[in-house]
Parts: C-alpha cells; sequence; structure tokens
C-alpha cells in the first residue's frame, strides 16, 4: 500500500483555505492547473512509497511513539508558492520547528521500520493546491497568496494516510486517501 505520515488541516481551516482557492480558480490561467481537492489537502510530513502490509505493526509502533515525542504545536496556513512551473502550494506558519522536528521523527520511524525511504531532504511545509501538466506562470496565484492569512489551529495529531491512486483513466479523477492510523502527539487530550 502507498503510505505518507501527514498533518491534516482541521475542516474549518480547510474551508477557509477553499474560498481562496476559489478566488484562484477564476484567475486568468487558472483552467491551465489541475486544482486539488479539499479531501487531498494535507501537509506531507514522510512519504513513504509502497510499503509492504508485513511493516505496519512496526511502523504503527514507532509513529505512536513519534507523535508522544512531539508537543502539541500551533499552526496555520499562509502565504503560497510553487515548485517550478508545475506545483503550486499554500505554506504554513507557527510552530515551524515542531513540524519539521515531526517530519522528521516519522521519516525515521520509516525508516527504522525497515520502509525504503528515499533520499532524505529537509522539510518544508506545503501544501499543494494545484499542479500543471505543462509550464505555467505560477506567479499571479502565489502574488494572490502571499497575504493569505488562515486561522492559527493546535496541530494534535500525526497521520498515517494511504493513497490510492486513480484506476479509472478518467481525466482529472484525484486520488483518493484513507486514514489507517492516527496518534495524539504529546500533551494531546
Amino acid at each position: 500500500m502507498r503510505l505518507f505520515a501527514a498533518v491534516i488541516p482541521p475542516a474549518r481551516e480547510v474551508d477557509e483555505l477553499g474560498l481562496t482557492v476559489e478566488r484562484l480558480r477564476s484567475l486568468p490561467g487558472a483552467d491551465a492547473l489541475r486544482w486539488t481537492g479539499r479531501p487531498g489537502w494535507h501537509y506531507t510530513l514522510a512519504f513513504m512509497g509502497e510499503v509492504d502490509e508485513s511493516l505496519l505493526p512496526e511502523l504503527h509502533e514507532r509513529l505512536g511513539r513519534a507523535a508522544r515525542r512531539t508537543p502539541v504545536f500551533p499552526l496555520r496556513i499562509h502565504g503560497g508558492g510553487h515548485f517550478g512551473r508545475r506545483a503550486l502550494w499554500v505554506g504554513a506558519a507557527g510552530g515551524l520547528e515542531e513540524m519539521r522536528l515531526l517530519a522528521e521523527r516519522a521519516d525515521a520511524a520509516a525508516r527504522r521500520s525497515g520502509v525504503g525511504m528515499e533520499e532524505h531532504r529537509r522539510y518544508q511545509a506545503h501544501l499543494t493546491i494545484a499542479r500543471a501538466r505543462a509550464d505555467a506562470d505560477m506567479r499571479p496565484f502565489v502574488e494572490e497568496l502571499d497575504t493569505f492569512e488562515g486561522t492559527p489551529w493546535d496541530v494534535a495529531e500525526l497521520t498515517l494516510v494511504r493513497s490510492n491512486l486513480p484506476v479509472s483513466g478518467v481525466r482529472g479523477e484525484q486520488p483518493r486517501y484513507e486514514v489507517v492510523g492516527s496518534w495524539s502527539l504529546g500533551g494531546a487530550g
């Protein structure tokens, strides 16, 4: 199964971001982008790719330990940016150091569980809202996101998500995400 560890924003913050994304979708050039759906909005902490089911018990145990060792921290959806000319994202502000630490702990938990992880890169908190099939000018969208300030919330949970890739071949079909585990952060009630 294809898995990743994530922080999932609460519904209120997703709705708040949704209003901004609707505005972005009305900008010139927006039809050249494939917009991600609200059910897929998350901050990936550690992408694991295909994971053998036999590794799940140890992975769950180690992710639980990583969550317990990380205190609850504040976060808000904030600003935006792009990767190259093909991915548009919103960023985060608040407890970024705690988020980076949680990402490193989730990555280490996967590695120690026997998951073959990709090359380790410095963590950058981002939530992808659109992708382009061909190079696109992301500047107007990033400029619009520059002033976006979401409502703060407390991150209190580490989530393990299964990504079910589209299989129908229908253009525009989105991956389906399914929570397969979640753990309260240290200090979360």
